[in-house]
């Protein structure tokens, strides 16, 4: 059963890789109205201003960061309820973590297309491998 538990890792590696999305979305705005590329008031609506680009990669990665990884969270929760994080779960779990991690790197940084692509595919592929496991392993218990 402790096994099981061993999920908060990398499930609490994604909210660490969120916040570390959020203060570089933070520390770019900053930034953006130091140098005067959009007024402080653009940020009441979000209106009447272009974002620069190192604004707008970590500010749509933070938003990717609460789609997809949503299902990361509850396949781990799932998996640990109904007591199937054992090492193979485990190793997708991290496996998934690692994916968004090069994907927010390639992302926010250099933003090339083909590596995000397949980084982003693969954290999909991770993930629908997880939830077939929980799936299947539910359904074999009767």
């Amino acid at each position: 059963m402790m096994q099981s538990f061993a999920l908060v890792y990398p499930m609490f590696a994604m909210v660490l890789l969120t916040a570390t999305v959020l203060v570089t979305l933070f520390r770019s705005r900053v930034r953006a109205v130091r140098e005067r590329q959009v007024p402080a008031t653009f940020f009441k609506t979000y209106q009447g201003h272009t974002e620069p680009e190192y604004v707008v990669k970590p500010a749509r990665h933070f938003v990717n960061l609460f789609e997809a990884p949503t299902l990361f969270y509850a396949a781990c929760l799932t998996a640990m309820v109904t007591q199937q994080g054992g090492a193979v779960m485990q190793t997708l779990a991290w496996f998934y973590v690692a994916a968004r991690v090069v994907h927010a790197g390639i992302h926010i940084g250099r933003n090339d297309l083909r590596p995000r692509i397949a980084s982003y595919f693969s954290g999909w592929l991770v993930l629908l491998v997880m939830w077939i496991g929980i799936v299947v392993g539910v359904a074999m218990r009767g």
